[in-house]
């Protein structure tokens, strides 16, 4: 089955411990689609402006992915930049320039109107919330969001999240989000505002998911994935969204959701994160292999002894 995307694509200054690139591809829809390609069918639905030419769209192409939803507008691109000092769990922006994205109003495609897999990436509530609305056949849809949203939007994030069937957000996020800084006490309340299940990623700690009482099966017992221990961090941009595809691209590969495919999804998600980091921007997800990431998940279910 399929996934769609909607989000950011973007070009990236980045510094870090390990050097300094420019105007490399990034944004949370590429690394999302990138991660996802390995487990399904992946679609993409995002705004460039006419410095996005056919080299970036081949990197797309070479994977499967369907670009068909990226919209193409008079001007350029959205950029970002970053440094990273030595602690890599956090960067200081040196610029955002939204250009076109700033003005990014989603159009589906009729050819996606059929998606049984949506994820929401960081973009504005409301923008969130029409693209949910309009989305009929969609089986499952995950989401992300921010600080700048939970401190901006809040009401507007609010109704979102009534929309949403799997949140995906940081442990600062999620205690922002709740009001609340018990991160267990937080997820629950959380949870109330609407989502089935809450996946917490706690940086290089992994990530935990938790469930609202009978989602997914019974019960509510939440579920921790480890972090892989990583010898080096060269790039910890695009971590978090391509953990989220490979979340939410291996859900899309099965054929049912439960509690069990959550789970190892958690897994997936924790691989294709680590592999994000090891070079700069989406350059290890780009050559990746499938036998890779299995063997890489096989390191997972040995230090976990997960069945």
């Amino acid at each position: 089955m399929s996934v769609l995307v909607v989000g950011s694509v973007a070009y990236d200054d980045i510094t870090s411990p390990s050097g300094s690139v420019k105007n490399i591809l990034g944004g949370a829809a590429t690394y999302f689609s990138l991660a996802a390609s390995y487990f399904t069918q992946v679609r993409v639905v995002a705004v460039v402006g006419d410095d996005f030419g056919p080299e970036q769209e081949k990197v797309f192409h070479q994977h499967g992915i369907d670009t068909r939803g990226i919209e193409r507008a008079d001007g350029k691109t959205f950029r970002w930049g970053g440094t990273y000092a030595q602690n890599l769990n956090e960067a200081k922006t040196n610029f955002t320039d939204l250009n076109v994205f700033e003005e990014f109003q989603p159009q589906i495609p009729e050819e996606y109107q059929d998606t049984e897999f949506l994820f929401l990436a960081n973009i504005q509530p409301t923008l969130q919330a029409d693209v949910r609305r309009g989305m009929k056949q969609v089986r499952l849809t995950g989401c992300d969001t921010m600080n700048y949203w939970i401190n901006r939007t809040p009401r507007e994030l609010a109704e979102t999240l009534k929309l949403v069937d799997v949140l995906l957000i940081n442990d600062t996020e999620a205690k922002m989000l709740a009001g609340e800084t018990n991160l267990p006490r937080a997820a629950q309340k959380v949870l109330a505002m609407g989502p089935q299940a809450l996946v917490i990623k706690h940086g290089e700690y992994g990530a935990t998911i938790f469930f609202r009482e009978g989602a997914f099966g019974m019960g509510r017992h939440p579920f921790r994935a480890p972090a892989l221990p990583m010898e080096e961090v060269r790039d910890p941009t695009g971590a978090g969204d391509s953990f989220a595809g490979g979340f939410m691209g291996y859900l899309a590969s099965q054929k049912e959701v439960n509690r069990e495919a959550l789970k190892r999804a958690l897994f997936y998600g924790s691989v294709m994160g680590s592999f994000a980091v090891e070079r700069f921007g989406t350059e290890r997800l780009q050559s990746l292999t499938r036998a890779e990431i299995d063997a890489r998940f096989q390191v997972f279910r040995e230090l976990t002894h997960l069945e």
